[in-house]
């Protein structure tokens, strides 16, 4: 990288990634338990619902260009390290210099919690899915629906990073969310984290919920059952 008759000449994508894997090598020595985003391939999310996370950022995108270089900075291997926690995509992102992101998300209000415990709760089947790490997509216009789901809305979402850049999102920002699209595609349980709700527990519930109902219902006799008289001329006994 340099400059050159005036003007900013930008590096190579070989050359980014090489400087990349040199800097990720000394973050590993001190701290073995990063987390780089890598990505195989062409696409960055390869689920629907990885899909819809990487497509929803350019509603928060001040500058359009910001969105394609950081598409550029997750496929070159520039997240160096990035971690989804409660209300919390830390990212450590590779440009001129190493910089600090921060994309804060609020706490998922607990009626739409309960809004999406009570759609599990009818659909035991889905919920076998989601407890094997997959999103079924009779949920995604409920779980991905922004303000009613878990997807953050605008107001709902902060974000930081160290560099000089003063847009609301930089490319480092748009690297580490297209970075939290690759780590979601992967597991989508981590949707259920970054909202502030333990997964684990969140299942448990609707499967409790759900056994609740087939037992409050098990001593009910059904409207669908054949007479004895009609099923004897069914199967002729």
């Amino acid at each position: 990288m340099g400059w050159g008759y005036g003007y900013y000449s930008a590096p190579s994508a070989a050359k980014l990634r090489k400087q990349a894997e040199k800097r990720l090598a000394k973050i590993v020595k001190k701290d073995p338990g990063v987390q780089p985003i890598r990505i195989e391939g062409k696409a960055i999310a390869k689920t629907w619902w990885g899909a819809a996370w990487c497509g929803n950022l350019e509603r928060y995108a001040d500058y359009s260009n910001r969105i394609g270089r950081g598409r550029s900075y997750v496929k070159n291997g520039q997240v160096l390290d990035l971690r989804i926690s409660e209300g919390l995509i830390a990212a450590v992102v590779s440009g001129r210099d190493i910089y600090n992101v921060a994309v804060k998300i609020d706490r998922l209000p607990a009626a739409n919690r309960q809004g999406i415990a009570a759609l599990c709760a009818r659909r035991i089947d889905s919920v076998a899915a989601l407890a094997e790490g997959r999103f079924p997509e009779e949920f995604g216009e409920i779980f991905m629906k922004q303000g009613d789901g878990l997807f953050p809305a605008p107001k709902e979402i902060r974000m930081s990073c160290d560099c000089p850049d003063r847009a609301g999102m930089c490319k480092h920002i748009a690297a580490a969310l297209y970075g939290a699209g690759a780590k979601l595609d992967a597991d989508p349980l981590l949707f259920f984290t970054l909202r502030g709700i333990d997964p684990s527990e969140f299942i448990k519930k609707s499967v409790d919920e759900r056994m609740k109902n087939l037992l409050a219902n098990a001593g009910r006799k059904s409207d669908r059952v054949i007479a004895d008289d009609v099923a004897a001329r069914i199967f002729k006994v």
